[in-house]
């Protein structure tokens, strides 16, 4: 153990800031509560800045079932450094720089052992995470970049990158372009794919796409009486060789399943089902060779392929400052929420200490 490193036997609770959500909805207020000292196996960092995910937006919302509990803290997408650490914490010391994940990463079971899966068995100045659940990275990153890698951007370029497995001279088309999807256009252009097609709404997502490597634009309310897969197999000649859901509507990604080439075409989902509604696919586009699959963080093994990442950024081989919409304290972070709502915001900045 590091010297500099306090054991849960030296370190007291700490009183901090944390926005609180107590009812389904209702605006985050800022109270104090206090973080315990970590425990066995845990470490416990101060947060330097966190970003606002959708899925945080649709945890605030949720106001049915078991996940919905309140009071709650939320957020998932931040950066900090360690301030603590428990007892049989190895590879980490105070003063690291460090990404809380949603997906953990043990390194030691068969999931984690595995080269097929990357499965295993906040809102607050301070937060306590199992070190499964933590990656350690290169203090040369910008906090405000290292932030985004912890969940959405991850999620799209892991999934153009390890599920599709995009090659050079492919087509892509990208079914949402919140910051998931322009992530997904922005793992397939660093692979080189020879035709990015965005798929969106909001007509504006076209020039900010472009950035990330859209090469074109459909506007499903333009499509007339076609359907969307009708004019992407036009635009292709026949279907994109992959396509991706990044908005979780199981509608939507029926019409990106058929949007792909017969014989060959591969369709990953990326977007949360919102209503938790059935997918139906037609077994004759599945017997034609149509491949569908799910994909959780992108594939990716948070403490192998985030450090990746970072290491593309510092070459300023991939573009993260362009996912960065707007930067406010955390006394606003209500506003964050209602720039997310609005669809004004693509990825906003919470900075704890500005």
């Amino acid at each position: 153990m590091d010297k500099t490193s306090f054991p849960s036997s030296e370190a007291k609770p700490i009183r901090c800031k944390a926005a609180i959500c107590r009812n389904a909805g209702e605006a985050l207020v800022i109270e104090d509560i206090y973080v315990d000292p970590p425990q066995a196996y845990e470490v416990r960092i101060k947060i330097l800045c966190t970003s606002l995910c959708h899925t945080d937006l649709s945890f605030w919302k949720l106001d049915f079932g078991p996940l919905s509990r309140f009071p709650r803290i939320l957020g998932h997408e931040a950066v900090g450094v360690v301030e603590s650490i428990g007892e049989n914490v190895d590879g980490f010391k105070q003063g690291d720089v460090v990404l809380p994940v949603f997906q953990p990463y043990c390194e030691e079971c068969k999931d984690c052992k595995s080269s097929k899966t990357n499965w295993c068995e906040s809102f607050s100045e301070y937060t306590v995470v199992d070190i499964v659940h933590l990656v350690k990275i290169s203090p040369e990153i910008p906090v405000d970049k290292a932030a985004l890698l912890s969940c959405g951007v991850s999620t799209g370029i892991g999934g153009a990158w390890k599920v599709a497995n995009v090659e050079e001279g492919s087509t892509v088309a990208v079914f949402g372009l919140g910051a998931v999807g322009l992530a997904v256009a922005e793992g397939a252009r660093l692979r080189g794919a020879a035709k990015i097609i965005g798929i969106d709404t909001n007509p504006d997502k076209f020039d900010l796409g472009k950035k990330f490597g859209l090469t074109d634009f459909v506007n499903p309310t333009l499509c007339g009486e076609k359907k969307i897969s009708e004019v992407i197999k036009e635009m292709t000649g026949g279907g994109v060789d992959y396509s991706f859901e990044c908005v979780g509507l199981a509608s939507l990604l029926n019409e990106a399943f058929i949007s792909t080439r017969t014989g060959s075409g591969k369709t990953i989902m990326l977007g949360l089902e919102k209503h938790a509604a059935p997918i139906s696919l037609g077994s004759f586009d599945l017997l034609r060779g149509r491949n569908i699959c799910g994909s959780f963080f992108g594939g990716f093994k948070s403490k192998l392929d985030i450090p990746i990442l970072v290491d593309h950024y510092l070459k300023m081989e991939l573009n993260l400052d362009d996912f960065i919409t707007h930067e406010l304290n955390f006394q606003e972070i209500n506003k964050a929420f209602d720039l997310l709502k609005e669809g004004k915001s693509l990825r906003c900045i919470i900075w704890m200490d500005k």
